[in-house]
């Protein structure tokens, strides 16, 4: 099922408001309203309609900047590669460590309410300005149904006056679209710090620890039932996390069990399966009838599992759920030396990234572009630092050299618990530099993905428009790295844990148990993280709280070529499911579809060359990568700064970056309001643009008149910001 409608919310929403407000002044006919609908209606049309004629774009001369500025990585790929790259393993876990929540968790305090709780004196303050909005609300209507007839109809029977320059001249009818409901109390934006804090801050209440007590009793009397030793943490969220080991050890690191006892770690042969052992794949397992504790404690996977089937039988808690590994959603290379091929010494490394160029098909157009050069020359923005991106990911390459001076990258927290995956030596640290991830030194060609990194700069975290590299799709922005993936991917407590300190919802804690808040709250969160399995309820749980706060999480919708709904985060609920296209502005062969995708976006496909220049067809960006060559000479060069990738984790980005341009345009726009914004700039698509062979794609749908084509569901269309740029 869908999540966010095709149909542009900015013209539902104003139609609305015009609506109530003409509503609230009994001297009004039914034939006024429909009037003051129909002008709105085409006023809105205009704001949101398609972009000026393309205009032309270049870069600097790719000679005149030093190797380090223009070298690049990326080869061609043979077309079965990228399809046998998608067949994913099963999805694994963190031996030992268990998500749950207890049923009866009475509802945490609203901010409002929690913001109340600890400053009562702000309760009449609160209330007299949701009192003031009504008030307010009641006085205008007489005054902006005027100005939209006074703007109405020109001669032409055209909107002479845009509805936005009447929302500009009523900055109170802004407010108001983003108002609560009347009798509602909401957080006033200009609250001071200390109380914006406060505000966040969840209250546990003494019902809340009750109920959590109670559980904890559970969970470690079923731990002793079972033989075995381990903690619970609990979250002033609800959540618990049970971690089982023994003797204070780490209870995830079972590195040295043989295989026999951890049979589902290990092909049918008896070798290792790639990846740390302690990342248990998540094997059919079932937990027998009486288990015996020596067993339980010599097959620590089979331990996992009785534990979440025997804490899940109790009927004490609302889900209770494995805490499952997510990777990143690259589609990886072959394991073989890449090719090198010679581009024009001319071209500038912006030339190669044709995903940020009007969507069309003349010069400085492709048919696979998301438009982001009719936004930015029209001068309807290039971004604003006033919006914040959180990138949960690898973290970010802070050495990079088109990021190390970056005046948009603001401070973020490394959230990887486990100090083995974490590759740095520690814990959570404030540190969300990206040590690498490589998790298999031995399998050949292997490197370190600095996926948060190249995810980053598509965003807009690498400097734009400053004569090196490439450039990022906002050229002005706040992006806060948040490291939630390590060494062989990221736990689903650290993805939880990180969406909500991005949000601003909780802090994390320094070494000397302090808490430390996210100063700059999330507008957007990019998660460019997959996971084949139904989007996890503590996952959804996290997810609804920063939405529920007027965040937009954007996801990959995942590259298994398989229905997004199997997949999370693309599948969860509340947020913008992004697939990914190619150069031709159809689905990537890789990309996964179905219902609940929202919207295509460039996400490469590095068997093609679409375009004819002398590339794959990849989305470039920032990255540190081996195998690289000089574009200028044609030489090899050991290492670069810039790399060609492809998946769905490179066609979240874009969305993101869009969103944050749409919201510096309009810093009104906040969640439904901002995503719906974007829905109004998206390009449709054909049935054969959203189709692949039927044989590649079992189960899916053939096209009718068509039975050798399957349709693969892509969203709305693809993006395509320049429909979003003012018209000239």
């Amino acid at each position: 099922m869908a999540k966010l409608s095709n149909s542009p919310s900015l013209a539902t929403g104003l139609i609305a408001l015009a609506t109530g407000l003409l509503l609230a002044g009994c001297d009004r006919t039914d034939e006024r309203i429909e009037r003051a609908k129909s002008v709105t209606e085409a006023a809105v049309e205009q704001v949101a309609g398609g972009g000026a004629a393309p205009k032309s774009s270049g870069g600097t001369d790719m000679a005149s900047v030093p190797v380090e500025a223009r070298a690049v990585a990326g080869a061609m790929m043979d077309p079965e590669v990228v399809t046998a790259s998608t067949d994913q393993p099963r999805s694994r876990f963190a031996i030992g460590s268990i998500i749950a929540k207890p049923r009866d968790l009475p509802a945490m305090p609203s901010p409002t309410e929690a913001l109340i709780m600890q400053r009562p004196d702000l309760a009449d303050e609160l209330e007299a300005q949701s009192e003031a909005m009504v008030r307010e609300e009641l006085v205008i209507d007489d005054q902006i149904v005027e100005e939209l007839e006074e703007s109405a109809q020109a001669g032409d029977g055209s909107v002479e006056r845009p509805l936005r320059d009447v929302l500009e001249a009523r900055p109170q009818v802004r407010e108001l679209r983003v108002a609560p409901r009347p009798g509602e109390l909401s957080i006033p934006r200009a609250l001071p710090p200390d109380q914006m804090k406060l505000a966040r801050r969840a209250v546990v209440t003494d019902r809340a620890i009750e109920v959590q007590t109670d559980a904890r009793a559970l969970m470690l009397d079923t731990m002793t039932e079972f033989g075995l030793a381990g903690q619970v943490e609990l979250t002033r969220t609800g959540q618990m996390v049970v971690q089982i080991g023994s003797d204070g050890a780490d209870p995830t690191q079972f590195r040295d069990l043989p295989a026999r006892e951890i049979p589902d770690l290990f092909t049918a042969e008896g070798a290792a399966r790639p990846g740390l052992p302690r990342q248990a794949l998540n094997a059919d397992l079932r937990c027998p009838d009486n288990p015996n504790s020596d067993e339980m404690r010599r097959r620590p996977v089979l331990a996992t599992q009785c534990m979440v089937e025997r804490l899940a039988a109790s009927g004490q808690f609302e889900y209770v759920e494995k805490d499952f590994i997510f990777d990143h959603q690259f589609i990886r290379r072959p394991e073989e030396p890449p090719v090198q091929v010679a581009v024009s010494p001319d071209d500038p490394l912006w030339e190669l990234q044709w995903h940020f160029f009007n969507n069309g098909a003349g010069e400085g157009e492709s048919p696979g572009g998301s438009g982001f050069v009719d936004f930015w020359t029209d001068g309807a923005s290039t971004g604003s630092r006033d919006v914040v991106v959180a990138v949960v990911d690898t973290g970010l390459d802070m050495n990079h050299p088109d990021i190390v001076d970056s005046l948009n990258v603001a401070p973020g927290w490394d959230m990887v618990s486990d100090p083995t995956m974490g590759n740095d030596g520690d814990g959570r640290d404030p540190d969300a530099h990206d040590p690498g991830d490589l998790c298999d030194p031995t399998v050949p060609f292997a490197e370190n993905s600095y996926h948060g990194t190249h995810v980053a700069g598509t965003i807009g975290a690498a400097v734009s428009d400053n004569a090196k590299g490439v450039a990022g799709g906002a050229w002005n922005v706040t992006v806060v790295p948040v490291r939630a993936l390590g060494k062989c991917g990221g736990r689903l407590t650290d993805i939880n844990d990180s969406i909500r300190w991005a949000g601003g919802l909780v802090p994390a804690f320094d070494t000397e148990g302090n808490e430390v808040w996210n100063e700059n709250p999330a507008d957007i969160i990019n998660l460019s993280i997959g996971l084949f399995e139904f989007c996890p309820a503590s996952l959804q749980e996290a997810i609804n709280a920063v939405t529920e706060r007027g965040v937009v999480v954007v996801s990959a919708a995942g590259n298994a070529r398989v229905d997004t709904r199997f997949y999370s985060p693309g599948g969860c609920q509340n947020v913008v499911s992004v697939a990914a296209g190619d150069a031709r502005g159809q689905i990537a062969p890789y990309s996964n579809y179905g219902d609940e995708v929202d919207i295509l976006a460039p996400g490469g496909d590095l068997s093609r060359d679409d375009n004819g220049d002398g590339r794959p067809d990849g989305v470039l960006s920032t990255r540190l990568a081996t195998n690289c060559f000089d574009p200028v000479t044609g030489d090899p060069v050991s290492t670069c700064y810039y790399a060609f990738e492809q998946g769905t984790s490179m066609a979240a980005p874009h969305v993101s970056a869009a969103l944050a341009l749409l919201k510096a345009r309009d810093p009104a726009l906040i969640g439904s309001s901002l995503s719906d914004q974007l829905m109004s700039a998206l390009a449709p698509r054909t049935v054969e643009q959203c189709a692949s062979p039927c044989d590649d794609y079992p189960g899916a749908t053939p096209v009718e008149g068509n039975p050798d084509l399957c349709l693969r569901p892509c969203g709305g269309g693809l993006l395509d910001l320049g429909r979003a740029a003012p018209g000239d």
